[in-house]
């Protein structure tokens, strides 16, 4: 059995590192990833997926990328129930195992003021 993926897109939103109750620093990341062919009106449709990095990972990602970064996520899926208002949902999501910088900046280049 084999549980990979490998997708390249757009960051939609600058990361956030936060801390789970363990202590843990995770990031969720959204990606967004545009297909490959036209729909039926002649536009390509894009897919926008959620993405999971934990420690140095998200530590990283988070420090040298933002928001319309280019990123490659090397990882793996996984599927997780979520209680929401008395409903079970099944969600699924990436978790990041690689993080590649394609094309970001430092924070301090996009603010003007890197040297």
């Amino acid at each position: 059995m084999l549980n990979q993926i490998i997708i390249v897109g757009r960051l939609t939103r600058d990361v956030v590192v936060n801390k789970s109750d363990k202590g843990i620093k995770v990031a969720t990341i959204s990606l967004a990833v545009p297909r490959s062919f036209k729909n039926s009106e002649g536009n390509y449709d894009t897919d926008f997926i959620d993405c999971v990095a934990f420690d140095s990972i998200a530590e990283n990602t988070s420090g040298y990328c933002g928001k319309g970064d280019i990123v490659g996520v090397k990882g793996r899926i996984q599927s997780r129930l979520l209680e929401k208002e008395d409903k079970k949902e099944n969600t699924m999501e990436i978790i990041a195992e690689k993080v590649t910088f394609l094309s970001s900046h430092t924070k301090e280049e996009k603010n003007g003021t890197a040297d």
